[in-house]
This record gives structure tokens, C-alpha cells and sequence, in this order.
């Protein structure tokens, strides 16, 4: 069955057939004179397939994943947008895979979850929103919509670090949303993780080692960015345990991801710098602390042992043997 349009329509059912990646809804089908019944017949004969409630595509087959997202968005009805992991692969932030499409929508709107579509409902949509195409929710909102999505408070803290601090979220821009948007669960766990990027967590590494090796073991909080002097320059420790009485200096070292001249040269600065005051210093990479936080918090606690600190320390789950 042809599939005839009126010349006087041309022009706006090619651009919606291109932005929607061939995907319509039912309305607006009928809008451009096309039939319930001609749908049924073409969705009986395998030209097109029904996607969802009321979403049609025009060809048959596998959906690619643009033409997937179109039919999530129909479905919802726009205003719609891309939220939480769905969101967060359109930012580049997550692999994209086959897995249902998060969308969020008003709150109140009637849209109920279909097979392939995750609908949520935000009563601040109009604020977590930004232009784009497909339309999604703003970075420091998707950090927070994947946050407030994880099943404990434990978890939805380091979801916020990691995401944030591997992704180069702005914490200022974290920090103003979850003010505009206050009703949100695990408060008390995502204002206190804003607060630690706001102390110096700047990257994933930074972020893990303080979960894990910290945090995980019961390790004082290391200040952290703090800024030394050393021949002429002023450069930033990762972090520093001057803070509980500890002259030692931890380096988290992400040359795997970034390495560079300018970075050995700093590098070789700090620890001369260090070495000639007499601190201490440990350096640990993404391998270290990704695959083994145990043994760097041994290392960590052995050091301020010898240093003279004394406070109470914990094992972790993940700690084997003595």
C-alpha cells in the first residue's frame, strides 16, 4: 500500500520522518491523512511495526537505537525527556547499550512503563531540562537522578562522587540543583558527598581512594588539593595528613589517563620538595587503587603508625587475612 502525502504537507512529514528516525505516533499519522485502517493493514502485512501504545515505525526489522529513543519519547508524550542511565550514555558518560530507555516526564503525567521504556516522574521538570537533541536532563541532573535511583544511601553517595568526579560535573552546578529540586531521597548521603567535592575530590581516582581505602577502613579524611610551595611553584598534594599531626603525603597518580611532560616535571618538583622537608610520601594509580584498596590502606595506616597517629582503623569487606 503507496504511501501517498499531500504536497501541501511534504515539507513537514520529512522533516518529523527524519527527526523522529521514521517513528510516528498514531496522531500524527492521522494528521497527515493516513488511516487507522491503512496503519493496521501495513502493520499486518510487516511494513511497520508497532513500538509501543499508539507509536508506529515505518519499516520493519531490528529498531536502531535513535529510532528507539524517538519511540520512548512519543510514547511518553512529549514534554519528555531522556533521564538517568539513558541520559547519562547521550553524555557520553556510560556505554550505550540495548537496555530499556529512561524517560521522565511531569509529574501527574499517565504514561505508564512499557517493555523498553522506564517512565519517571519529576515535579521540578521544567528546571532539570536542556536543549538538546534528543532532549535530556541536565548533566548535574543526571548525576543526581542516577544517585537518588541507587537502593541505599551508601550507595547513592558514591554514585554521586564517582559520576561527578570522573565526568567533570561542576559541584557548584550539583549543588544548585539538588537546591531547586529538594524532594529527593538520601539527602543527608548526597548534600555530604557535594560537600567532599567541594573539599577537592577532582577525579574518579581521587573519588575511589577515598571510598574505598578511607572511608572503607576507617582512615582519617586526608586534606586534600592542598598547595605547596616548592622551587618557585605553586603546586596542589592530592592529599595531606598534616591535618591529624601526620607529616605524609599521599599522590594518586593518573598518568594512565594523562600523561604528559608537563606532569613529570611537577611530579619530580613535589617529590623533591617533599623530600628535602622530610615528609613522607606515598603515590598509588587507578590499578592500585581499583584492584587492591586493602593493601593500600595497610600501606597508608603502616605509615601513620610510624608517624606517631594511633587512632582506630576497620576492616572492610573486601580485607583478607591478618
Amino acid at each position: 500500500m503507496p504511501l501517498v502525502i499531500r504536497e501541501s504537507d511534504l515539507a513537514e512529514w520529512e522533516l518529523l520522518n527524519r527527526s523522529q528516525h521514521a517513528v510516528f505516533t498514531r496522531r500524527q499519522l492521522r494528521k497527515f491523512g493516513i488511516s487507522h485502517d491503512a496503519v493496521r493493514a501495513n502493520v499486518r502485512a510487516n511494513r511497520w511495526q508497532r513500538v509501543h501504545r499508539g507509536v508506529i515505525a515505518l519499516f520493519s526489522g531490528p529498531l536502531p537505537r535513535p529510532a528507539r529513543i524517538s519511540a520512548a519519547l512519543l510514547y511518553a508524550d512529549p514534554p519528555a525527556v531522556l533521564s538517568h542511565q539513558t541520559a547519562a550514555q547521550e553524555w557520553g558518560w556510560l556505554p550505550k547499550d540495548d537496555g530499556p530507555i529512561h524517560v521522565t516526564v511531569p509529574y501527574g503525567t499517565s504514561a505508564m512503563a512499557q517493555e523498553g521504556v522506564v517512565i519517571h516522574r519529576s515535579r521540578a521538570f521544567q528546571h532539570i531540562v536542556v536543549a538538546h537533541d534528543p532532549p535530556r536532563t541536565s548533566r548535574a541532573d543526571t548525576v543526581i537522578d542516577m544517585a537518588v535511583a541507587e537502593a541505599d544511601e551508601k550507595a547513592a553517595e558514591r554514585t554521586l562522587l564517582t559520576v561527578a568526579a570522573a565526568n567533570r560535573v561542576a559541584v557548584d552546578d550539583i549543588g544548585a540543583r539538588l537546591v531547586a529540586r529538594p524532594a529527593y531521597r538520601y539527602r543527608t548521603a548526597l548534600d555530604r558527598a557535594v560537600r567532599l567535592l567541594g573539599e577537592g575530590l577532582t577525579s574518579m581516582l581521587e573519588a575511589r581512594y577515598f571510598l574505598d581505602v578511607e572511608q572503607a577502613h576507617g582512615i582519617p579524611r586526608a586534606q586534600r588539593q592542598v598547595p605547596r610551595s616548592a622551587f618557585g611553584r605553586k603546586l596542589l598534594e592530592d592529599c595531606s595528613y598534616e591535618g591529624i599531626g601526620v607529616r605524609l603525603i599521599v599522590r594518586l597518580d593518573g598518568r594512565a589517563y594523562h600523561s604528559d611532560a608537563e606532569t613529570a616535571f611537577r611530579d619530580r618538583r613535589r617529590d623533591n620538595a617533599a623530600e628535602l622537608s622530610g615528609m613522607a610520601r606515598l603515590v598509588y594509580g587507578w590499578r592500585d587503587v581499583e584492584r587492591n584498596p586493602c593493601s593500600v590502606a595497610r600501606e597508608v595506616v603502616a605509615v601513620l603508625r610510624r608517624e606517631g597517629w594511633r587512632g582506630p582503623t576497620r576492616r572492610c569487606r573486601r580485607c583478607v587475612g591478618p
